[in-house]
């Protein structure tokens, strides 16, 4: 412990130092939501050879809670730090293998479990080798998956382990339009041993990107398809999941300075005697300020998932998230997921100076079903009432979060969520108030530009 403590204080040192060596601030610049998720263009100091590309990247956060399951005197603060570690290579044009090595921990963690998602020793988190072309790409194994605002389909990477898929994954281009077909497995986190994939779960996949079919829109459709295993059926018994959904995301800029985007995804299939019927929506328009100091831009947002009004009649009418970066997509605190949700939200985004950027935010929850569950981030179950006497109202949560880009080697985030109980959690949970805050550093030792933005950012 003492070793490792020791090295991060070294590259917190090595951070500092870049700070001072650094005056001018850069933007992080993102991949496009269809695009695979390549690894960032690295610069001179990661340039080993011509065919030879690497990156390091330390990241430490601390962050806590008050009130954990609505309990009172149930606090907890800790402190995590993950080390990724990539390399490139490259011996033709055309083909490249990518590795990539993490290690991520965490510290002084006194509530709840500390393994998987925040730890995982020395773990291969990405290995694939690529076949490209001007317009088409393979790439096969250990991989991100990101598509769209990946709010079915991420790699999930603001917690501490991460997620990755192993994969299939062919890419096809032309102008204007792009298909990725892929099947996967998600890798499961095994913080002692080595990270496996499969346990009976695969995913298939089509998504698309048209950007030329409507002037200033992207649109995007998609059919996923999801197996898994040992699935308990409402009918009883277990059962393998047979489970299709269909969708589409569309966004875009439109006259006056406002923008918008929308998601709606339908699910049907089965499990065992059971029928599946759910769907779910997000809309959100905004409208930027430009000219204006700081340069605002004011939203509003809608999210709805769908709900099982009866647990034993064997239709599943509550919305399966998939595999999502679920963190701020219903709350900075993450007590809120894309099942069983109506969630309305309004928000500030803002730029105060050229280096920073800033977030606030307001949520209010009601299930879509009072005799389903309250489901977190993850999709983990949080409380139900299984004769929907509780009522429908989950509570309201407002979030505050701002980024400060220093250069593009150094990043530092911080944000504070509070959720202020409403009807259903009174009655079912102890009903006090919950309470997030976190301050986090990303700093790129090897190689160049960090791969985070704020969470849960909407600016354009």
């Amino acid at each position: 412990m003492w070793v490792r403590r020791s090295l991060v204080v070294s590259v917190c040192t090595l951070a500092l130092a870049g700070v001072a060596r650094n005056t001018a601030a850069q933007q992080p610049v993102l991949p496009p939501p269809s695009a695979p998720s390549a690894p960032t263009p690295l610069g001179l100091n990661g340039q080993l050879a011509p065919w030879l590309q690497v990156r390091g990247e330390f990241r430490t956060r601390i962050e806590g809670f008050a009130g954990g399951g609505y309990t009172p005197d149930n606090n907890d603060a800790y402190w995590m730090d993950r080390f990724r570690l990539s390399a490139m290579v490259r011996p033709s044009k055309s083909i490249s293998f990518f590795v990539q090595v993490h290690d991520a921990r965490a510290f002084d963690k006194t509530t709840g479990g500390s393994l998987a998602p925040l730890r995982d020793t020395l773990d291969l988190r990405q290995g694939y080798a690529e076949i490209s072309s001007a317009h088409a790409t393979v790439r096969v194994g250990r991989q991100d998956l990101a598509f769209g605002e990946q709010r079915l389909i991420g790699n999930l990477a603001w917690v501490n382990a991460g997620r990755s898929f192993d994969a299939g994954r062919l890419t096809l281009k032309r102008t204007g339009a792009q298909v990725d077909l892929f099947a996967a497995s998600v890798v499961t986190i095994q913080p002692n041993a080595f990270d496996t994939s499969g346990h009976g779960n695969v995913l298939y996949g089509a998504y698309g990107s048209l950007t030329t079919l409507l002037p200033k829109q992207t649109v995007e459709p998609y059919v996923l398809w999801r197996q898994a295993t040992n699935v308990a059926a409402e009918l009883g018994g277990l059962a393998t999941m047979h489970q299709a959904t269909t969708g589409a995301r569309m966004a875009g800029k439109v006259p006056a300075a406002f923008d918008y985007s929308g998601e709606l995804a339908i699910q049907t299939g089965s499990v065992g005697p059971d029928t599946i019927k759910a769907w779910a929506a997000h809309a959100n328009v905004g409208r930027a300020f430009a000219s204006a100091a700081a340069k605002p831009r004011l939203f509003g947002e809608y999210n709805y998932a769908s709900g099982d009004a009866n647990r034993k009649d064997g239709t599943r009418g509550t919305f399966d998230q998939l595999y999502p970066t679920g963190h701020d997509k219903l709350g900075l605190a993450d007590q809120v997921g894309w099942r069983n949700i109506r969630d309305a939200r309004a928000g500030l985004e803002f730029k105060p100076a050229a280096k920073w950027q800033a977030t606030g935010s307001y949520h209010s929850f009601w299930l879509a079903s009072a005799t389903d569950a309250l489901y977190s981030a993850s999709g983990a179950l949080v409380a139900r009432s299984a004769t929907g006497t509780a009522g429908r109202h989950v509570g309201q949560e407002l979030d505050g979060q701002a980024t400060y880009v220093y250069s593009a080697q150094l990043q530092i985030n911080g944000g504070l969520a509070h959720v202020f109980p409403g009807e259903f959690l009174k009655t079912l949970t102890p009903g006090h108030a919950y309470t997030y805050p976190y301050v986090m550093v990303t700093y790129v030792f090897l190689g160049d530009g960090p791969t985070v933005a704020v969470a849960g950012s909407h600016i354009r």
